[in-house]
């Protein structure tokens, strides 16, 4: 049955060390490395399925080679993070698509990941309060076990009772699956910024608000935000061994 499967879970290995490679080549190095983690595994699975012994030697050499790559990549993102030196930027281009969040934040939700603050003055109007219950929902899926959100954002003063409504409405729904969110506001807050307490911190130009309007209800993009277009922007990436906590 294994043989079946075995030219699309080749495929599938290739299209992911292929996207490892073209990150690595782009200094991308933490995204780089949990796709080369993934390849590999997927290389791993093809290698006890396959029967020909001449084909096990040569995917036997591919994962040596993958396997260095990681961890040479790995050593330099741990040097970088115990130095405070790392820094990475992603460009995300007018009209681009593959930006969801999930998509851009997978790479940093690891590491017993608990707690999340979101900085962000712009959590107010319907599509803000969709795109941070987004958020909120990809925390949800990740392996990670995320107890605590805090958002700090602007009060809508025109339409205050429709913003405070919703995120208590999001703040009892994230209790229900024993998370706690907690709800500051600030009339002083611009920057928009991310922290993880595993110590990555992304701060994104735009903030949560980067995509684009859907070009109708019923278009593609309208539902799976990693098709939706996206406003230019540029996100930064910093680690730091003390993430702050106020």
């Amino acid at each position: 049955m294994a043989q079946d499967f075995l030219p699309g879970m080749e495929s599938s290995a290739i299209s992911v060390l292929k996207r490892a490679v073209e990150l690595d080549h782009s200094s991308r190095f933490q995204e780089a490395l949990v796709c080369y983690q993934e390849g590999i595994q997927l290389l791993m699975d093809v290698l006890k399925a396959v029967k020909d012994d001449s084909k096990k030697v040569r995917y036997r050499e591919k994962i040596k080679g993958y396997m260095d790559r990681a961890e040479q990549i790995k050593d330099h993102v741990n040097k970088l993070k115990e130095e405070g030196k790392y820094h990475e930027q992603i460009k995300i281009a007018d009209s681009s698509t593959g930006f969801s969040y999930e998509s851009l934040l997978k790479p940093y939700i690891r590491d017993g990941l608990t707690e999340v603050w979101v900085e962000d003055p712009y959590v107010r109007h319907v599509h803000q309060l969709y795109n941070f219950l987004r958020f909120c929902e990809m925390l949800l899926k990740c392996q990670c076990k995320v107890k605590t959100i805090h958002l700090l954002t602007s009060q809508d003063e025109d339409s205050s009772a429709q913003q405070t409504s919703a995120l208590a409405e999001i703040k009892q729904s994230l209790q229900s699956q024993n998370v706690c969110l907690d709800i500051q506001y600030s009339s002083t807050i611009h920057d928009r910024e991310i922290r993880f307490n595993n110590g990555w911190i992304i701060k994104i130009g735009r903030g949560l608000d980067y995509f684009k309007k859907p070009k109708g209800r019923f278009s593609v993009g309208y539902c799976d935000y990693d098709l939706r277009e996206c406003h230019e922007t540029t996100v930064d990436i910093f680690h730091t061994k003390h993430t702050k906590t106020t």
